[in-house]
């Protein structure tokens, strides 16, 4: 009997003991399977809507100077980097051949010249045999026959045409010694313009041979020391953000251009750029469709040279002092069961991918891309609201790769957005 007795107290304080530790357990338990969130804060700061891009580092202008005649060089004044004013003796090839055309042609326009004026002094004299013979014709018929006054007539006639065959001789040889005295002149190869030597593909002493073609000599590059060119290759989507600032430009010339650009030969140095042309011409590469876009950078310390890669950053846009939201925060998208009930219809049917990019979808007509598109502006962020989150409805402008800006939506600098779920284990 005492044995039971003492059973019976011991359950009843075991089971006093389990009454009094439920709701600490309950509250232990709950506590430990809560959901704890990671969240990021929104603040206020500057964006700047950018356009990252390569480009090549190529001179306003090549020019290429070739020679038109052929012949060893004799001379050769200028090497690699040297800087040539236009007109410029750059080398000059031998010019025995050319000399002795010249002498040559020289001695057949004289030929010529003095032919004309032996057919002129023969018709001079034919000339006064007629008029004489027309006088003698005029005091007696019969001095002179028909026979010998048609002689002196056409004999007349002959030589006129023979001053012209003869003048026409010496127009050609005047025209051979010209042809003669330019393949001379042409021996000495010159700059056409002002510039640097860029390349160099002769030596001293080497045969030119320019019968089948112009052969390339030197490349001079003009007007390097006030601006290089950028070619960059701009992907499609990209383009009209790229012409809204050439736009800009174009409305602030004295306005520092919108693109910056540094070369790894100078990795600690920024070379601001502006857009020169956006060019219309396209290409296709692995289905990606680029156009062409020239932008313009002051070289003054010849700094960029030409072939050099360029990284470029175009400055579309940017603002400052402004509310931004962390990207991260607009691309969570939390479970459904995390949710509050009047936001699950929000992720009902709904997923990342419909989040990120609906405008791509080949299913998508061109009309519902376009309406997709002009909502994209539109997302939503998370707040946490007791155990569940509470959806805010944000309209979005300009992104970096950081934060985007808040045009408008109830979320202020100091707003905690939810980025995910904090999966370290509780004790």
């Amino acid at each position: 009997m005492k044995f039971l007795l003492k059973l019976i107290v011991f359950f009843a304080i075991l089971g006093g003991i389990g009454f009094a530790a439920r709701k600490p357990i309950e509250k232990w338990y709950k506590e430990r399977n809560k959901v704890n969130f990671r969240t990021v804060q929104a603040d206020e700061g500057k964006i700047s809507d950018a356009i990252v891009a390569t480009g090549t580092v190529e001179p306003v202008l090549k020019v290429q100077v070739g020679s038109f005649v052929s012949g060893p060089l004799t001379e050769l004044h200028v090497d690699f980097n040297d800087t040539v004013e236009k007109g410029q003796l750059l080398a000059k090839v031998d010019p025995k051949l050319y000399d002795a055309a010249v002498a040559r042609d020289e001695a057949a326009l004289s030929t010529r010249q003095a032919d004309l004026a032996r057919v002129k002094a023969q018709l001079k004299r034919a000339e006064r045999d007629l008029d004489r013979a027309n006088r003698l014709r005029k005091e007696n018929a019969d001095y002179i026959s028909d026979t010998e006054m048609d002689r002196y007539r056409f004999e007349k006639i002959g030589l006129e045409a023979q001053i012209d065959v003869a003048k026409a001789g010496v127009k050609q040889a005047a025209a051979n010694l010209l042809n003669s005295e330019a393949n001379q002149e042409y021996t000495k190869i010159v700059a056409p313009v002002s510039g640097i030597i860029i390349d160099k593909k002769i030596e001293d002493g080497q045969t030119i041979a320019a019968s089948f073609q112009t052969p390339e000599l030197f490349t001079i590059a003009p007007r390097m020391r006030e601006k290089m060119l950028v070619m960059a290759s701009i992907d499609e989507t990209d383009l009209g953000r790229i012409r809204r600032a050439k736009e800009w430009e174009d409305a602030h010339p004295d306005a520092p251009g919108t693109v910056r650009v540094s070369v790894q030969s100078y990795p600690d140095e920024v070379f601001v750029g502006r857009i020169e042309q956006i060019r219309m011409s396209s290409a296709v590469n692995q289905n990606v469709v680029t156009y062409p876009v020239q932008l313009a950078v002051a070289n003054p310390d010849l700094k960029l040279l030409p072939g050099m890669t360029a990284d470029l950053t175009f400055s579309i846009e940017e603002k400052d002092k402004i509310t931004r939201i962390p990207n991260s925060a607009l691309r969570y998208l939390p479970e459904i069961e995390l949710v509050r009930e009047e936001d699950k219809p929000l992720l009902e049917g709904f997923s990342e991918e419909d989040e990120e990019d609906t405008s791509e979808k080949p299913e998508l007509t061109v009309d519902e891309r376009v309406e997709v598109s002009r909502n994209r502006t539109k997302r939503h962020v998370w707040v946490q609201e007791g155990d569940l989150l509470k959806a805010i409805e944000v309209v979005v402008g300009i992104s970096d790769n950081k934060y985007t800006e808040l045009i408008s939506g109830d979320v202020t600098k100091d707003t905690q957005l939810v980025i995910g779920i904090d999966k370290k284990k509780k004790p």
